[in-house]
């Protein structure tokens, strides 16, 4: 009879325990699952940052064409010649 009590009082401390662990370890998912909606709403703000940055960086290298830098001069003389082509053209339509 003294075993059965002993074995018991035994289940019972390590029921405690496991339940204590459990209740751990759902906390800790808890904060983990937090961590990671947190990292997702970061990642989509870096991704929006990154597209305007490309954006910017893409309008950057098209106006440093048109303001002609020394390794556009050539390709921004024809983009002008060519905008003013199709000015012509619109006038010409216009008045015809």
């Amino acid at each position: 009879m003294g075993t059965m009590i002993e074995i018991t009082s035994s289940l019972e401390v390590k029921i405690n325990a496991l339940i204590k662990q459990h209740k751990q370890l759902k906390e800790y998912t808890q904060q983990l699952e937090e961590t990671i909606q947190l990292l997702e709403q970061q990642k989509v703000s870096l991704q929006k940052q990154l597209e305007k940055l490309q954006s910017e960086n893409h309008q950057l290298k098209s106006a440093n064409a048109l303001l002609g830098s020394k390794e556009y001069k050539r390709e921004t003389k024809l983009k002008i010649n060519s905008l003013i082509r199709e000015i012509d053209q619109c006038i010409v339509q216009l008045t015809g």
